[in-house]
């Protein structure tokens, strides 16, 4: 899936986006406890993607290693966030 939207809601314990593919599909990002999650729609929606980091006590994740340990690509990374995540 190709990401081509991506707003950080959260930063840390848990690190999640609310992201848009370009079908249009939104999504939820989730990362917490080194385990990653990809939710179409919201947190409760059906399972797209998962994965374990190997780091069980780790919330931190940028978004472009997210999305590579998920199998997602970004079209442009960060083009619509500054550098501290916020939507521009």
């Amino acid at each position: 899936m190709i990401i081509v939207r991506a707003v950080q809601t959260c930063w840390a314990c848990p690190a999640q986006w609310d992201a848009e593919t370009l079908a249009g599909n939104r999504l939820y990002l989730r990362y917490r406890y080194g385990h990653g999650t990809v939710n179409l729609d919201d947190p409760s929606g059906p399972l797209v993607a998962d994965f374990d980091t190997g780091r069980p006590y780790d919330g931190g994740i940028d978004l472009d290693e997210f999305c590579d340990r998920a199998g997602l690509v970004l079209a442009a990374p960060h083009a619509d966030q500054d550098p501290v995540g916020r939507p521009r």
